[in-house]
């Protein structure tokens, strides 16, 4: 990104139909004028207008992907790993997100201390994890040029725990284990430290509205308030743990506004809280971004998880525009990082112990040893290898309601600026930046990263 020419735009481009995944593009030179017809197409950038920073992009590592891996030959899976984790030859993800215990993507339910009224927890152990799941995250580490940021979810306390006495079917904490549950966070974050992997942050619970057949808790509003508030914050301060970001809510967009309220308006939970995480599957809801921000604007918004349910689909190029839709309008809605669900599976949309199969960006043939990219990584690419963390959002505008577009400036001063065309046709538009412009072409179902040094 630092070799483009002064006043010249770098296209990186894919297409439908086409030879074109990420693939650099030609270079186009701005001209010394800008061209605004109210009559044509335009795309207008304004470096002077600034909103939110980028934390960054990325996916999750689950024990599913792991063991998918596992399946393929060592040079297979090494590709896979460079194909997300490497700034050059992949698409450089800097944002990632991991499960504490089992989630519905691991081979079975397991905890870290199954121990029943193990209130001190002196059987807590990951070693379970040490199998599959922290060698996937280490050799990310490993590959990754620059670093990313890690952060974990709970889908379900240990059985023990919990009112129903298992970790699926929902079930609620316990009152007289939110103390343990918190410190078991604490413990958490301290075991993959020592095992070489800083967690970055934590949310309360994965999908807390939601009795889901496999590992699932249930809290309501006031419920997680209080447990972040009197139990969870309390503990990392007492633990040395104060630095631990804390994300609240992990859940659909639907009923972000009063969900949030509830804790964030109760000044000794809020101050606890750094962001508040959210999923895609009850629809977009933009405006709910833009109202939690209006309400709460020192809180961090930022897209959790998301991905195609209903197993794998190759060949689907909706699934990349889904992803591209969602990500545009959450980030023009003040979204400061954007992570998917799993990163690899195998070709069952697996394994998953719940039988809940969905789609990924790469798909492992373990029966083949090959692999499938699948368009939504070409997608999030053009935001997650072009938009580095620290970059900021600048004024975007376009007169055409058929361009979707979004743009940042990154910290050595390259613009990118992304523009999806879900349309049959092709579109010709201007490219206005400060006092220059350039005309370019949006192929039909194509997206694409505009890199410009102004």
């Amino acid at each position: 990104m630092n070799n483009i020419q002064q006043n010249c735009i770098k296209v990186i481009l894919t297409a439908k139909d086409s030879e074109h995944f990420l693939t650099e593009n030609g270079t186009i030179p701005l001209t010394d004028k800008s061209i605004r017809s109210e009559s044509a197409n335009y795309i207008e950038l304004d470096t002077s207008k600034t909103f939110q920073l980028i934390e960054g992009f990325g996916g999750a590592f689950t024990e599913a992907g792991a063991y998918a891996l596992s399946q393929l030959s060592p040079e297979q899976r090494q590709k896979i790993i460079e194909a997300y984790f490497d700034d050059d030859i992949g698409i450089g993800y800097t944002l990632c997100r991991t499960h504490i215990n089992s989630c519905d993507f691991s081979l079975s339910n397991y905890s870290y201390d199954d121990t029943p009224d193990d209130y001190e927890l002196k059987n807590f152990s990951i070693d379970h994890d040490k199998k599959l799941l922290t060698p996937f995250i280490k050799d990310a580490m490993q590959i990754s040029n620059t670093g990313f940021k890690l952060f974990a979810s709970p889908w379900s306390p240990p059985a023990w725990m919990k009112t129903n006495s298992q970790m699926n079917n929902g079930g609620k904490l316990k009152p007289q284990c939110r103390d343990v549950w918190a410190l078991y966070f604490a413990k958490y974050i301290k075991a993959y430290m020592q095992a070489g992997i800083p967690i970055w942050a934590i949310t309360v619970q994965n999908e807390p509205d939601a009795v889901q057949r496999w590992d699932s808790c249930i809290y309501s509003n006031s419920e997680e308030r209080d447990f972040l508030k009197f139990y969870l914050g309390p503990k990392f301060a007492e633990q040395g743990l104060p630095h631990i970001k804390i994300i609240i809510w992990d859940h659909n967009k639907d009923i972000l506004v009063e969900r949030i309220a509830t804790i964030l308006s109760d000044r000794q939970a809020a101050k606890y809280v750094w962001g508040i995480g959210f999923h895609w599957y009850a629809g977009t809801f933009f405006e709910n971004l833009a109202k939690v921000h209006n309400f709460f604007p020192d809180k961090h918004l930022i897209a959790t998880e998301g991905c195609r349910e209903g197993g794998v689909k190759p060949g689907n190029w909706q699934t990349g525009e889904t992803y591209g839709h969602a990500i545009i309008g959450d980030l023009n809605n003040w979204a400061v990082g954007w992570v998917d669900w799993n990163m690899v599976l195998d070709e069952t949309g697996g394994p998953n112990h719940a039988n809940n199969f969905c789609d990924a960006p790469i798909i492992a043939d373990t029966k083949n040893n090959k692999i499938n990219f699948h368009s939504s990584y070409y997608y999030l690419g053009h935001f997650s290898k072009y938009i580095r963390p620290g970059a900021v959002r600048i004024k975007c505008l376009t007169n055409s309601d058929k361009l979707e577009t979004t743009a940042f400036q990154n910290p050595n001063g390259i613009i990118a600026a992304v523009v999806m065309n879900r349309t049959d046709e092709q579109i010709d538009f201007t490219l206005n930046v400060k006092t220059s412009s350039a005309k370019l072409i949006s192929p039909p179902h194509s997206i694409q990263t505009l890199l410009i040094n102004p």
